[in-house]
């Protein structure tokens, strides 16, 4: 049996997807509080900071931002796909090369932290 890299890539898209899924309206809720100048005291700018400063905060959101980078670059390589753009180890390669590069680039700005 061939070996195969698609479980990788898969699995980078099923996660992504779920984080994504399950992010989003949370981001969404706690916008429109911000915006209505409800925000909970425990998400205040400083406290929010003090977590994204720290390793565990910055762990988490390497992952959800990963995630979404790995998973959206998965799910526009198979829209270009379906709109005929039947280049795909050229797409597959620009779109996964520019989650691997922004993904580097939000380690360099999470150790800036």
């Amino acid at each position: 049996m061939a070996k195969s890299n698609k479980p990788i890539i898969w699995g980078t898209f099923a996660a992504g997807g779920e984080v994504v899924s399950l992010v989003t309206p949370v981001i969404i809720l706690l916008t429109l509080l911000a915006a209505y100048g409800r925000i909970p005291a425990g998400l205040s700018y400083e406290h929010l900071h003090a977590f994204a400063a720290g390793w565990f905060g910055k762990l988490v959101l390497f992952v959800v931002v990963f995630l979404s980078l790995w998973s959206q670059a998965h799910r526009l390589r198979i829209t270009c796909f379906d709109f005929g753009l039947r280049a795909d180890g050229a797409v597959a390669t620009l779109f996964y090369a520019i989650a691997a590069a922004t993904s580097v680039w939000l380690v360099m700005i999470l150790a800036k932290l």
